[in-house]
């Protein structure tokens, strides 16, 4: 039997929620606790890197990362007196991928649509929308889902805002998926883990600095959100009530540092210290790498810049003209590259809106966050505090615990997740539920044209709490998914001596000449069967390389509707829904929407066995695209 829903608590009241922004030049750490509905603020510290140990968001020097994290963990400890074992993080956007994705689902007859109906539409969306993107990054890359957002949805041709608890019979859904290459989210748990702590619950950083930045009562309104760090510049945009996509760029605050290294000739952290200079005005005073010291006007400093910041400024506008479909109606601008002297009016400008519609976030930090001890309104703090507001306001699904194959997975979304959206957050997809059957041998055997079947694949295996369920299953804090991925089956091989040979009128097994596809063979006596199947070895024969055939039952049952008698198995085995997938003429390879499995009209698993009479389905479940 299934866990019913209970709520699993990630943080004991010794344990405050720990926010780690682990960005390209620094990590934040904040400690927070949630106080009548908002997260108040008990601690803050920060870290620089020791050495350019993260490129463009990503993690390079594992160790160097960690090393920087336990010091935030330590002086957080020392100043609030508790340990810390658990903390939130965010992946960043590097490598984000957005894709459109559509589904439709097909109904038999009207029905009241409930939750699971509506996941297996969205589910078939996000597939589609993932298998778009195969071509383009490659069968050995595996992609996390990270999150989608429902952009559209019709019931029987009409548009729709909701379709829970309408009926109809024909579904539609439009959603935008995002998803992340592994190695992203790989590298942050092995900082994680060589810092000895464990995620509590995981977001991306554009939906973490979202929640900071922008409430949820002015999304209505189509606003913009960019969260410029040192690497990348990560952009969200929201209209209509919900999140429509996000998207990134490879440019932010490390062009401008590395504009003034190339201008004055300085290292990394002297020009990172030349260009915080930059608001206060006045006279810059430095040292080159020759060791001279040096003086420069901040106009004659603005000058050095210029070109690079322009740059930054038409990249940003770029991207949110290209994700939005024009500009938007407003524009925020967070994190420690948003403070850069006249970014955000550049930024305005390239994407043709007043800057009086351009804003530093902060303002709205007190929606849900408040502190004694910081001034929270800093633009630098919207990512930390976000992770730790999405965290502690229940704003994304990690705020309980899912075991994968006997490690925590990971997740993203918020709400009802089943098991196949968990699966696919976790690298997995639809192959590795259905497998593939071993590909047939065609022959032409005395004219007649002979199918030799492949060898069927196994089954996978999915379990929750030791009970086997359907992909469909919805997961509940504390579930302990199993999940063995179905296996590909062998390809057929004939050899001559399965159709050829005969001892005392009997067919028989021998070694001999593999046959090739579609090749011509004439058998010693005429054959009377369409099927020749594997036999074992007899073991009553002395030479072991010849098997007696015995002609095993057949199967008879209902197949998508039409008769179908399956030949019996040379072992007397029985037949397997699993078996049956090959005859429906569904390409298993580039599935990009549920398949339906059923059993005298219930749903069916890959390994139930099948019975003489039963009536068997397997169907596209969202037929009609065309």
């Amino acid at each position: 039997m299934l866990k019913t829903e209970t709520p699993l608590e990630n943080f004991s009241p010794q344990e405050p929620i720990y926010a780690l922004d682990i960005g390209t030049r620094s990590v934040i750490g904040m400690l927070g606790e949630v106080d009548q509905g908002r997260v108040r603020i008990l601690a803050v510290d920060k870290q620089p890197h020791q050495k350019r140990s993260m490129m463009d968001g990503q993690i390079e020097d594992i160790a160097q990362v960690a090393s920087a994290v336990m010091e935030v963990t330590a002086r957080l400890e020392a100043k609030t007196g508790r340990k810390l074992t658990k903390a939130c993080v965010a992946a960043a956007g590097r490598s984000l991928r957005m894709e459109h994705g559509h589904g439709e689902l097909e109904l038999e007859r009207p029905e009241t649509i409930g939750t699971e109906r509506l996941g297996q539409l969205e589910a078939a969306a996000v597939a589609n929308g993932e298998e778009a993107l195969r071509p383009l990054e490659g069968e050995p890359q595996r992609l996390f889902l990270v999150g989608y957002t429902v952009t559209r949805l019709a019931l029987d041709g009409y548009p729709m805002s909701s379709l829970l608890g309408h009926t109809g019979k024909h579904m539609e859904v439009d959603v935008v998926a995002t998803f992340l290459p592994s190695e992203v989210i790989d590298s942050l748990y092995a900082v994680m883990a060589k810092a000895g702590l464990e995620v509590a619950s995981l977001t991306l950083e554009p939906i973490a600095a979202l929640n900071a930045a922008i409430p949820k009562d002015i999304r209505l309104l189509n606003l913009a959100l960019v969260d410029i760090g040192a690497g990348t510049s990560d952009i969200a945009i929201c209209r209509d009530g919900g999140v429509v996509g996000y998207t990134m760029a490879t440019v932010a605050g490390d062009e401008i540092t590395e504009a003034i290294m190339r201008a004055y000739l300085v290292d990394y952290t002297t020009a990172e210290d030349m260009k915080l200079q930059l608001e206060q005005g006045g006279s810059v005073v430095f040292t080159d790498v020759l060791g001279q010291q040096q003086q420069c006007e901040t106009d004659e400093l603005m000058d050095s810049i210029d070109a690079a910041v322009q740059g930054l400024a038409d990249e940003i506008a770029a991207r949110i003209q290209q994700l939005n479909g024009g500009p938007p109606s407003a524009l925020f601008l967070a994190g420690g590259g948003s403070k850069l002297l006249g970014l955000r009016e550049r930024v305005a400008k390239s994407l043709g809106i007043n800057d009086r519609r351009a804003a530093l976030s902060g303002n709205h930090f007190k929606t849900s966050a408040c502190s004694d001890v910081v001034e929270l309104e800093d633009p630098e703090y919207t990512t930390p505090l976000g992770i730790a507001i999405s965290a502690g306001l229940g704003l994304i699904s990690d705020s309980y615990r899912i075991l994968l194959n006997g490690k925590p997975a990971k997740l993203f979304r918020n709400g009802t997740l089943t098991v196949l959206e968990l699966l696919m957050m976790n690298g997995y997809g639809y192959r590795d539920l259905l497998g593939k059957n071993g590909r047939s041998m065609v022959l032409n055997v005395d004219g007649k044209r002979m199918v030799f079947p492949g060898e069927p694949a196994v089954p996978a295996q999915l379990r929750i709490n030791g009970s086997e369920v359907s992909s469909s299953t919805v997961v509940h804090a504390g579930d302990q998914v199993e999940f063995i991925p179905a296996k590909a089956g062998q390809d057929r091989r004939v050899l001559a001596g399965e159709v050829m040979r005969r001892v005392n009128g009997q067919k028989v097994f021998q070694g001999g000449v593999e046959l090739q596809p579609e090749e011509e063979v004439g058998a010693d006596e005429p054959l009377t069967t369409t099927f020749v199947p594997q036999v074992k070895e007899n073991p009553q024969t002395a030479d072991t390389s010849v098997g007696v055939m015995k002609e095993p039952a057949a199967c008879s049952l209902v197949f998508n509707g039409n008769p179908l008698t399956l030949p019996g198995k040379p072992d007397g085995g029985p037949y397997y829904l699993m078996d049956l997938l090959e005859y429906s003429g569904i390409d298993f390879q580039h599935l990009d929407r549920p398949v339906r499995l059923e059993v005298n009209g219930r749903e069916g698993s890959f390994s139930q066995v099948l019975q003489q009479g039963d009536r068997v389905e397997i169907r596209y479940d969202n037929r009609g695209e065309n």
